[in-house]
């Protein structure tokens, strides 16, 4: 399968933070879930913008994220991706939910810089898709070209059913897109804690840092505190990586009040333990060349 394959502008040995988690869209078309409610975001981002958001928050490179369940959403950041040199890759769709039409997509894409595959299932209301025999042979797929899966927004409906299909299906490596979306309320975060580490008791599962607020709005000091400090204890700092979620935090707070709590918590940690939040995990986990 494809791999971000042009070496970045960063000279080997320098420290670089690679976001993981970056959406780029060309316009609302073909964006469902884009609305006036979501004035902020109800348009296009392109590149040169999206470079400048995470660039201000100390990111070299990034990774494209889909944002729609279509082949148009994927081909535009597979071009994307194959055009500029600070985007390490992308992470594309494919349906699950039809296991032949998912392979011709993936033969079709060889050779194309896809790291991953994800789905906007937080969007269905069965919590047992994952668990679905045909869903299942497209997650072996991913696991055969050595595809990882994101999950979305996990927490609550989806996250039991990511944690068997990571122990279920041989070799398939499950991302955790922003540690599930931790709960704001206190009284809710004993099962995502529980739910968070059934989940990492699996050694092929890793988490993003990453899209930890509501609507824009970043989580409380205490809610992010439990956060961090549950999915550091369970993951460790080498199946952790770092995601803007950009252009998300516009919704309200901004990028840069999202990641200071983050940048706050990176500080604390060894230089070697940094680095793999940073950029290694994100290297080793979607096969990204270095230097990017």
């Amino acid at each position: 399968m494809g791999r971000a394959h042009r070496r970045g502008p960063h000279p080997r040995g320098v420290r670089v933070r690679i976001d993981a988690h970056l959406h780029l869209w060309p316009s609302v078309e073909g964006y469902g879930w884009l609305d006036a409610s979501l004035a902020p975001i109800d348009r296009g981002f392109d590149a040169a913008e999206g470079r400048s958001a995470i660039g201000a928050a100390g990111f070299d490179a990034a990774m494209l994220v889909q944002a729609a369940d279509t082949d148009a959403d994927t081909e535009h950041l597979l071009a994307l991706a194959e055009a500029h040199d600070w985007i390490a890759g992308a992470v594309g769709w494919v349906p699950l939910e039809d296991p032949e039409r998912a392979q011709e997509r993936l033969d079709q894409l060889r050779g194309r810089p896809l790291v991953g595959v994800r789905a906007l299932i937080h969007d269905q209301p069965d919590p047992h898709l994952l668990d679905r025999p045909e869903v299942r042979r497209t997650l072996a797929l991913l696991a055969e070209r050595e595809l990882p899966l994101d999950v979305p927004d996990a927490w609550p409906h989806q996250l039991a059913a990511a944690t068997r299909a990571a122990a279920e299906v041989d070799g398939l490596v499950v991302v955790l897109d922003h540690l599930g979306k931790p709960p704001v309320d206190a009284g809710a975060r004993d099962a995502w804690r529980a739910g968070v580490r059934a989940f990492a008791a699996v050694p092929t599962t890793v988490a993003k840092v990453s899209g930890l607020h509501h609507a824009g709005r970043g989580l409380p000091a205490d809610a992010f505190a439990d956060a961090w400090r549950t999915a550091l204890d369970a993951f460790g700092p080498g199946r952790m990586l770092l995601g803007s979620d950009w252009p998300m935090p516009l919704l309200a707070d901004g990028l840069g009040p999202l990641m200071a709590p983050i940048d706050g918590v990176l500080s604390a940690l060894s230089e070697d333990e940094r680095r793999a939040i940073e950029a290694g995990t994100a290297r080793r986990v979607y096969r990204l060349e270095e230097p990017c």
